[in-house]
């Protein structure tokens, strides 16, 4: 009997991981009957951390009345693991999907990130896992140090709580009399760094609802407050991998937190075992929503691909939809590329057959499976 392991991220807005999985999974097993399936759901530190981490740690839901991206009141969770763990993802209360058609990240605030992070600890967390991606935002964690009593100070001496529009008005930064008691690890899904054209602003803001102008006014904040944590705080975040992530707040975690960035897919594979179930797979398949050139950098796709590559065992990749530079992620071992929407759709339109169009593109890769592995 042949052995696939389906280990995909969510594919963002339309189906989680779990549901991929579960897709996949069936229309394997309807194409090639004579098969056992082994199910991962992964994540890289962006939504689908906590629920990746529950499903293979367990642990428990809490709950918290926070501050939204915007500043709004929100409730957000975050999971409690037994071993005193809290998993907080910045999208909880500051992720892209919160802001509908309201895209800002000159305004946009990571402040209720912060607040998870003291409730977590006010509910007994002994330390902090803090998944960076998805966010709507660009304020280099300022808005989550804000939360946790850092002082930011204008030239004026007026203390406020920078945004990514106004990091270029902080002429001090000030620490808290009592600094977080307990240790930070921040899950990065990219290795980009805090400015600079593969930085923060010029790669990621765009989506987040930056036109040309904006983002150089971005970038230019987060230079400026990289050289304030610098001169302050005597730590260069300007050359740290993934201080991009997350609008800079992988740069704010470091500066803020005292925080160890790690990539998320790996945090997310080491838990699940994911070396011990490949060793007895004949095939890998991993996907994500949308492949590009970004999947190559520390996304669920790339994390999959180099680990089965290690192992020696054969990787696909079944996606949502094709983007510039996807077939990059042949360079790291993935043999076969699979999309259920080659071409570009409305995205209300992909929502409604996203279920179907997944289903009939894994068939179809089952059946090059078959052809390809000569099962």
């Amino acid at each position: 009997m042949r052995s696939v392991l389906i280990a995909p991220d969510s594919f963002k807005g339309t189906l989680t991981a779990r549901e991929v999985c579960d897709i996949i999974a069936r229309a394997f097993t309807d194409t090639i009957p004579d098969i056992k399936i082994t199910k991962l759901p992964a994540a890289d530190g962006g939504e689908g951390l906590c629920a990746c981490l529950e499903d293979i740690l367990g642990g428990k839901r809490e709950k918290a009345e926070v501050c939204g991206v915007f500043g709004e009141k929100m409730c957000a969770e975050y999971l409690m693991l037994g071993d005193g763990t809290a998993v907080i993802e910045t999208a909880a209360c500051a992720g892209l999907p919160l802001v509908g058609e309201r895209k800002n990240p000159e305004k946009a605030t990571t402040f209720g990130v912060g607040e998870l992070i003291a409730d977590a600890v006010n509910k007994g967390a002994k330390r902090i896992l803090l998944g960076l991606g998805g966010s709507a935002t660009n304020d280099c964690g300022a808005g989550l140090a804000a939360a946790l009593g850092w002082g930011f100070e204008d030239k004026d001496g007026n203390r406020f709580v920078p945004t990514g529009g106004t990091l270029a008005g902080v002429s001090k930064i000030i620490a808290p009399e009592k600094p977080l008691s307990v240790p930070v690890t921040a899950a990065c899904d990219v290795d980009n760094p805090l400015f600079g054209e593969s930085g923060a602003a010029y790669v990621f803001a765009p989506q987040k609802g930056a036109d040309e102008a904006m983002v150089k006014r971005l970038d230019s904040g987060l230079r400026h407050i990289a050289e304030i944590i610098k001169r302050v705080l005597n730590i260069d975040v300007s050359k740290i991998k993934g201080a991009g992530a997350a609008g800079g707040m992988g740069a704010g975690a470091v500066a803020f937190l005292g925080a160890e960035l790690k990539k998320g897919i790996d945090i997310i594979l080491n838990a699940a075992d994911f070396d011990g179930k490949a060793a007895n797979a004949d095939l890998i398949i991993t996907g994500e929503g949308r492949l590009d050139f970004q999947s190559v950098n520390g996304k669920v796709v790339s994390g999959v691909a180099e680990r089965a590559a290690r192992l020696g065992k054969p990787v696909i990749a079944i996606c949502g939809s094709r983007g510039e530079g996807a077939e990059k992620i042949k360079a790291l071992g993935v043999s076969e590329l699979f999309f259920s929407c080659e071409s570009e759709k409305p995205f209300d339109e992909i929502t409604k057959t996203c279920r179907e169009d997944l289903y009939k593109t894994s068939v179809e890769a089952a059946k090059d499976t078959l052809r390809l592995l000569k099962w």
